[in-house]
């Protein structure tokens, strides 16, 4: 009797310990990736287009079977635009998720403060569009797919002189990372071609709601062109208030202007504004135009440059865990690395200089109220990103 007990124990325990066993297999059968954006708060439309376009790359990944045959779980996080949430998604993504990396659909203030974070942990990291030049700084694991804020800055102020002919830009940017290596940028690369900004105005966000002393003073100042840096949410206050004031001025803004909310909010005021931005949608690839099209038919609103840049981050990562041939952490980083000639929706990558995305900025002005193509910048010196 004492036999049997031993023996049936003996089995209840193996048996259980294989169903423990189970559990880590089954959950090796997804590849996890992480994913963080502010899906609420201040810019929820930009995080709600970053998460949505990422689910599509995903629902398209999985459709064709995955990664190596493996379907892809993606890990969500919301940061609410809040560097401090956004420090504590990291830590519970490399330790709690245990992904194998990581899609940054943020701005550039959460990203960056979670780039040394999966540095660190030796974790890859795609950011979509933050473009302070801490997300890549001293590490060979985290990429950008958007432009770092000196090559996107740098790329306008070229347009402004040598396309748009501008001899006195004038400056309107707001005071966060975002806004000051933008504008950074297009007066650095301006001046070089000899078009010195006749005035810069500084306005703080979250918080401002009236331009209107602002473009007063660029009123007085007059500029043959009024390059702004801004969110959505602001760029319609902006262009509202311009014509409230009677200002005509060609405004060429950057990619925070990408979004239909800003058509829609301006009421009419968004016309003829150029932006510089990475989504050509006159771009007749089919890459384009089928996300041009998923994109509409699955969330009724046409897509921005936010989420097609979230959504070639996303792609990037997964190209790049399938040429590692698994998910070893170094073999992806070191494949991300390698990247040359990439197809991706936001243009073709030649490749990545530490980190640091190079292909051309497309520039698109708003015509009848939708987003169409009005140049591009090709310039090497100009896309190509600084090496420090």
């Amino acid at each position: 009797m004492t036999r049997l007990r031993t023996t049936l124990a003996l089995r209840l325990a193996l048996a259980v310990s294989a169903v423990w066993l189970a559990v880590p297999a089954a959950a090796q059968e997804t590849i996890k990736i992480g994913f963080f954006a502010p899906i609420t708060g201040p810019v929820a439309a930009d995080g709600a287009s970053a998460k949505q376009s990422v689910d599509l790359a995903v629902k398209e990944v999985n459709a064709a079977g995955g990664i190596l045959g493996k379907k892809v779980e993606l890990i969500v996080y919301d940061d609410r635009l809040n560097p401090q949430e956004a420090v504590a998604i990291a830590n519970k993504l490399i330790e709690k998720d245990q992904v194998v990396g990581v899609v940054s659909g943020s701005y550039s203030g959460p990203t960056r403060v979670t780039a040394p974070i999966f540095a660190k942990a030796r974790v890859p990291m795609v950011a979509g569009y933050a473009v302070h030049p801490d997300v890549t700084k001293g590490s060979d694991s985290n990429f950008r797919n958007g432009f770092l804020g000196e090559v996107e800055g740098g790329a306008a102020g070229e347009y402004a002189v040598k396309v748009l002919k501008s001899k006195k830009p004038a400056i309107i940017n707001m005071d966060n990372d975002f806004g000051r290596e933008i504008s950074a940028g297009f007066a650095k690369r301006a001046e070089a071609l000899g078009s010195k900004p006749v005035l810069q105005q500084v306005y703080k966000y979250p918080g401002e709601k009236d331009f209107r002393p602002f473009l007063t003073r660029i009123k007085e100042a007059h500029p043959d062109l009024i390059f702004a840096a801004g969110y959505y949410d602001v760029a319609a206050l902006m262009t509202l208030q311009a014509k409230e004031l009677g200002l005509t001025t060609q405004i060429l803004a950057e990619e925070g202007f990408d979004s239909p909310k800003f058509i829609e909010l301006a009421k009419g005021t968004a016309e003829g504004v150029i932006i510089a931005t990475n989504l050509d949608r006159d771009d007749p690839r089919p890459v384009v135009q089928n996300y041009l099209k998923n994109y509409k038919q699955a969330y009724n609103i046409d897509p921005d440059m936010v989420g097609a840049s979230s959504f070639d981050a996303f792609m990037i990562l997964a190209n790049a865990i399938g040429r590692a041939g698994g998910t070893n952490r170094e073999s992806i980083i070191k494949a991300l690395n390698e990247t040359k000639d990439y197809n991706g929706l936001t243009g073709k990558i030649s490749r990545f200089v530490k980190g640091e995305v190079v292909k051309p900025v497309q520039f698109q002005i708003v015509k009848d109220g939708k987003f169409h193509r009005h140049g591009v910048v090709d310039n090497p010196e100009v896309i190509t990103p600084p090496v420090n």
